[in-house]
């Protein structure tokens, strides 16, 4: 008998759209986390969204997570959500300390804008392709990116 995971329709249905796109799946109290090789990311949320069996239409929530000091340091994590089939799916990028850069996925999802504004300002994750790419939160001449491990509980002085 299959696992959850395995018998997954989006997991499977990504497999088989683009096998080399996925780099690892977890699946933690019913929830799907999907890790996504950066390179592949716009093409596999054109097809979560557009597939007439899986409709990712709405990106709930993107967010970081900063591994310092591990290698690749940051996971910009993507929530999406199937409203037809009342589904989330977690997706993971992984990027690393150097120069941390990861497509801009505004042209899939325009809701992503205001949420990559806030993880550069934040993490400093560049977003390539993004249309406005500014800080949101922090004034502009603000030094560094406060939500980074090793950013100093004080400021820089």
């Amino acid at each position: 008998m299959p696992s959850d995971l395995e018998s997954n329709l989006a997991l499977k249905k990504l497999r088989e759209f683009a096998p080399e796109a996925v780099e690892d799946a977890r699946e933690f109290r019913a929830e799907l986390t999907i890790c996504i090789r950066p390179d592949r990311l716009i093409r596999v949320c054109e097809f979560l969204r557009d597939e007439p069996d899986l409709t990712f239409k709405y990106l709930s929530d993107l967010t970081a997570v900063d591994n310092y000091p591990n290698e690749p340091r940051f996971e910009v994590v993507y929530h999406l959500l199937s409203l037809q089939n009342a589904e989330r799916l977690r997706l993971k990028v992984r990027v690393g300390s150097e120069n941390p850069r990861v497509d801009s996925l505004v042209p899939v999802y325009p809701c992503a804008n205001a949420f990559e504004r806030e993880v550069f300002d934040l993490f400093g994750i560049h977003f390539a392709g993004h249309p406005y790419l500014r800080r949101i939160l922090m004034p502009e001449d603000w030094e560094g990116h406060p939500l980074r491990k090793d950013y100093p509980t004080e400021g820089y002085r």
